[in-house]
């Protein structure tokens, strides 16, 4: 028999692997450690080999895509009904080879070396700017614990971080305004890594077609366009814009039943990162559009006066998506509507 589909449960040293024939007959499931696992796949015939989206999946699927083999990743959700009881290698293996055969499955494009890259430098940005957030809590509360209080803003505490590092201190005793001099210097040493970050993800994104594209569009920076292109990649393996916007988990969560419609909050599932960019994006849009009423479209006009603030820059966060994804896969400029 001829092996002509694969399910391979990813791990960090022994892999399983669940091959079957075109008639769904199991030939093989077995364990295979990292250093023999290319030698094995070398040895099949070309087939349809399925993988769960974690980590390191797409650095497998780059290199058995080499081999010649068709390489398919599918979101581990989707893969978890198919396990039949427990949980085991061997039965994870079984359940991701049953679920990359099914027609109506979704995959996930392997990505690119390049947009790894970008990816892991957004992801590094993110985490700097967490810490600077935590830091800038610190010395507020350090702050007021002593009668001290810093207006709102990341830039007055940026402002006061510099003036104590430069001797202007606030009335505490020694000891306090030592500690806060320490997290005064790590504040400012996290948000100079912010900004490093942050131009050399916009340098990238001014060298990319396609997130120069949707930097055109109002409300996505380079920092959200860089992440876009990234992530999606052409957008092609969505095929419409709500797909995109469904994915992002901007779309309304269903649960309708018995011919009664139920719509309830947004999913929320999908890349938690780009939803948080876009809306981040559409709420200065809005508050922009409140002061300048002329700066923005008619639709997101009417929307901003008939609905609740935060559920309209979710509207318009889904509408995005969907532009977006016309912008990627059309590979066309952004037209402002029409007044």
């Amino acid at each position: 028999m001829t092996v002509k589909t694969v399910g391979l449960d990813l791990a960090k040293d022994v892999f399983q692997v669940h091959g079957i024939s075109a008639a769904g007959r199991k030939i093989f499931n077995k364990r295979i450690k990292r250093p023999k696992l290319l030698a094995f796949f070398e040895t099949l015939p070309r087939c349809i080999v399925g993988m769960e989206a974690c980590g390191s999946a797409h650095y497998w699927g780059r290199e058995l895509s080499r081999l010649g083999h068709d390489v398919r990743l599918m979101p581990a959700a989707y893969v978890k009904p198919y396990v039949k009881r427990g949980k085991t290698d061997a039965a994870d293996a079984e359940a991701i080879c049953e679920a990359v055969r099914r027609p109506t499955m979704r995959f996930v494009e392997v990505k690119s070396e390049d947009q790894q890259a970008i990816l892991a430098l957004h992801r590094t940005r993110d985490l700097a700017v967490r810490q600077r957030t935590q830091l800038a809590n610190m010395i507020r509360s350090l702050l007021r614990e002593f009668g001290h209080v810093l207006r709102s803003g990341i830039e007055a505490v940026i402002a006061f971080a510099k003036r104590h590092l430069e001797g202007e201190r606030p009335d505490m005793p020694d000891l306090a305004s030592g500690i806060l001099g320490t997290v005064c210097y790590q504040f400012l040493g996290v948000h100079e890594r912010v900004e490093g970050y942050s131009k050399m993800i916009e340098k990238h994104a001014l060298l990319d077609a396609g997130a120069r594209r949707l930097m055109r569009m109002p409300g996505v920076g380079p920092i959200t366009a860089s992440a876009i292109v990234a992530t999606v990649g052409d957008a092609k393996q969505f095929r419409t814009g709500r797909d995109l916007a469904a994915w992002l988990g901007l779309t309304p969560l269903n649960k309708s039943s018995g011919g009664k419609e139920k719509l309830g909050k947004i999913t929320k599932k999908g890349d938690r990162y780009i939803r948080k960019l876009l809306i981040t994006g559409m709420t200065s849009r809005a508050l922009m559009g409140r002061k300048h009423p002329e700066r923005i479209d008619i639709w997101s006009a009417r929307i901003l006066a008939e609905k609740p603030f935060r559920l309209a820059t979710v509207a318009m966060a889904n509408k995005s998506a969907r532009i977006i994804w016309a912008i990627l896969t059309k590979q066309q400029e952004y037209r402002q509507p029409a007044a």
